[in-house]
């Protein structure tokens, strides 16, 4: 099953939202875990959906600590281009 837009959107806004430290110290499954959570409170999502966003979210986890060190690296060095 594929993920559709707006569970990507959310989940894109989620990962916005979470401390950058947290996503930088989590384990690949605890982040996927982490994350899950704060969809599920606030979307319902059906099995397979959890199924289908735990993979899609477990095969997006260097891109999620990149853009988190990313905004990291932004605020203790406020002149690195973006």
């Amino acid at each position: 099953m594929l993920v559709n837009s707006s569970i990507v959107y959310l989940t894109w806004s989620v990962i916005e939202d979470t401390p950058s430290s947290e996503l930088l110290t989590l384990t690949d499954t605890g982040l996927i875990r982490v994350l899950l959570k704060q969809i599920a409170g606030k979307m319902l999502l059906s099995g397979e959906e959890v199924c289908a966003l735990y993979d899609y979210i477990g095969s997006r986890t260097t891109l999620i600590r990149d853009i988190a060190e990313f905004r990291l690296t932004s605020k203790t060095h406020p002149n690195v281009e973006t």
